[in-house]
């Protein structure tokens, strides 16, 4: 595992504030919030696969939103008592990164909303998972 020197020479300054120190991104100006391209969102210390366009929908709420994760393993969910409220964070397994929050408002046969900062992602378009070392994961795609 990387430590806290490497990940701040690696990442960039909000990608370490939210993975490292659960910050988050301002709604409606990250990266992925209204990304629409087929691919696959890896962590963004890790690289473990965490979530797929095919589960990605807008929720209005200026973030990414999933219904659920590619591996349901390497998402982690966590009792969160910040800024007076009580939420579930999601964190990767792998790396412990803070990715977001889940909520049970979602539109999906499970209800959940995976709202995820977009700094704690790398997206991978479908027609790059072969060469970014992710080819298992095109499947998902053939299928639809």
């Amino acid at each position: 595992m990387k430590n806290k020197e490497q990940l701040k020479k690696e990442l960039s300054p909000i990608q370490y504030e939210v993975t490292q120190n659960n910050g988050t991104e301002p709604p409606f100006r990250n990266e992925y919030w209204n990304e629409t391209r087929d691919g696959i969102y890896v962590d963004i210390v890790s690289g473990k696969p965490l979530f797929s366009s095919l589960d990605k929908y807008d929720a209005g709420c200026g973030w990414p939103s999933f219904t659920k994760p590619i591996i349901e393993e390497e998402v982690m969910e966590k009792e969160d008592y910040s800024h007076f409220m009580v939420r579930t964070e999601v964190r990767s397994k792998t790396a412990d990164s803070h990715l977001g929050h889940v909520f049970d408002d979602g539109p999906g046969p499970n209800g959940l909303r995976y709202c995820i900062n977009s700094a704690a992602l790398r997206f991978i378009p479908k027609d790059k998972l072969a060469e970014e070392g992710y080819g298992d994961y095109k499947k998902l795609f053939d299928e639809h």
